[in-house]
């Protein structure tokens, strides 16, 4: 069962527990504990014995448990019993949730009172909720991280599970279609009576400051609306591409599309370079220079996409993209090799290039997303499958950026590449080229922080 604290995890448990042939044990896989609060053994496994292999304890309840066995887990449990119970088809899963407001007014109240379950009403402990803004939005953040990882999980491995809200767990009909999906014959008659609702009250009259917890949650975006859509394929880390000197602990991860040979020019400098790693390789590079820093070059998203329209498209060295551009897009090309014999036609072509890199960064397009094209956070997120940069360093601010690089590792700074200017660009970068740059690369505006671009100063 997947829960968080507040949910109605306990009263969940009791429902399943009251079906023959169904037992779930608890929050076994607590770091703190096993199965209940301040116990540190279970079915013959310690803590230390669980902490060293949890999977001991795992085989353990299904081999003593007469029918399916089961147990909660919260987002920050043991996150190797996760990995095994979701590469398990035969595995059932439950995933039960509530609204995180109410979830954590309840969690601030248990934490003002002591009373984390409540099975007489006269042992009731009442208390009001102090509302923490910050807190919150950390709650909410790992709340929601947790439910992606879960569902993103069950989508890869095609499987599914059972979801119930807090509200859910009271109503008869629901708990035994549960255990249809699990495939028991037991039925409920009626919810477990054992556990009361210890807070009944309206969520208005559980906190104490009611108005700065609205102002609070009136600034969240509840439906993600400043969301930018992503549907560009993750990328790998592309570790092949990587270069390193010789003699200065510095790894170059190149971008495609930006100042690669400039840099990696820049880089050999230092005794020359060693390149055409494998993970292999680099880790072992990595671990023979100690204080190494790699990092990477952006380039502004427009003049990347000029770069990549002269260098790729213009030049016929991506003819299939030539021809749908030609073909489907409309798009008067020059011969392959051949520039625009105005200014106004190169200005129109490269316009419909942006246009169709919208739609194909989109998913919109049969041609596949193309390294030197693709937006650069897609990149430089795939370098994080293996390790992400040191550093993020600027075109336009290189000569600052890799002074810093090198007083970082203590070599002397050798001159800058000079940033690349593009006199072309200049002439055509009007202001629907420059929207239509925006448009196409969100993402890394947004992520970046780019602005318009200008001119790189000679």
């Amino acid at each position: 069962m997947f829960a968080e604290m507040r949910t109605g995890s306990n009263f969940l448990e009791a429902n399943l527990n009251a079906m023959p042939g169904l037992h779930c044990h608890g929050e076994v896989f607590n770091p703190h504990f096993i199965g209940k609060k301040d116990q540190s053994d279970y079915l013959g496994v310690d803590l230390a014995t669980r902490d060293g292999d949890p999977l001991i304890l795992l085989r353990r309840l299904r081999d003593t448990t007469d029918g399916l066995a089961g147990f909660r887990y919260f987002h920050d449990h043991d996150p190797r019993i996760l990995q095994a119970v979701m590469d398990d088809p035969a595995c059932a899963k439950i995933i039960l949730t509530r609204n995180p407001v109410e979830s954590y007014v309840s969690w601030k109240i248990a934490q003002e009172t002591g009373q984390w379950k409540l099975t007489n009403p006269k042992n009731l402990k009442t208390g009001k909720a102090r509302f923490d803004a910050a807190e919150f939005e950390s709650h909410l953040a790992q709340l929601q991280s947790f439910q992606v990882d879960l569902l993103h999980a069950l989508q890869t491995s095609g499987q599914t599970a059972f979801y119930l809200d807090y509200e859910d767990i009271s109503d008869v009909a629901v708990l035994n279609g549960l255990a249809r999906f699990l495939g028991v014959e037991a039925r409920l008659d009626a919810p477990d009576g054992t556990l009361k609702k210890q807070n009944p009250e309206d969520l208005a009259d559980k906190v104490v400051n009611l108005a700065e917890m609205n102002t609070a949650l009136a600034r969240l975006d509840r439906f993600n609306l400043a969301r930018t859509p992503n549907f560009e394929p993750r990328r790998s880390a592309a570790i092949p591409s990587f270069v390193a000197s010789r003699e200065a602990p510095l790894l170059f991860m190149p971008v495609r599309g930006g100042p690669s040979e400039a840099v990696g020019a820049w880089l050999a400098g230092f005794g020359g370079l060693d390149r055409d790693f494998v993970q292999k390789s680099l880790r072992q590079w990595k671990r023979g220079n100690p204080g190494h820093r790699s990092f990477t070059v952006l380039r502004h998203p427009l003049a990347r996409a000029h770069a990549c329209f002269q260098q790729q498209i213009l030049s016929g060295a991506m003819p299939e993209v030539r021809s749908l551009l030609a073909r489907v897009h409309k798009v008067d090309m020059p011969k392959p090799g051949q520039p625009y014999t105005d200014t106004a036609a190169h200005r129109d072509g490269f316009l419909a290039f942006l246009r169709f890199l919208k739609r194909n960064l989109g998913g919109q397009t049969a041609v596949r997303v193309g390294a030197h094209w693709a937006s650069q956070t897609a990149v430089v997120q795939g370098f994080a499958q293996f390790q992400g940069p040191d550093a993020v360093l600027r075109e336009d601010r290189l000569a600052e950026g890799l002074a810093w690089l090198c007083a970082e590792v203590g070599t002397p700074a050798r001159p800058a590449p000079a940033a690349e200017a593009d006199a072309l660009l200049a002439r055509v970068a009007d202001d629907e080229v420059q929207a239509a740059a925006r448009d196409a690369y969100a993402r890394d505006y947004m992520g970046f922080g780019f602005d318009d671009w200008v001119p790189y100063a000679a």
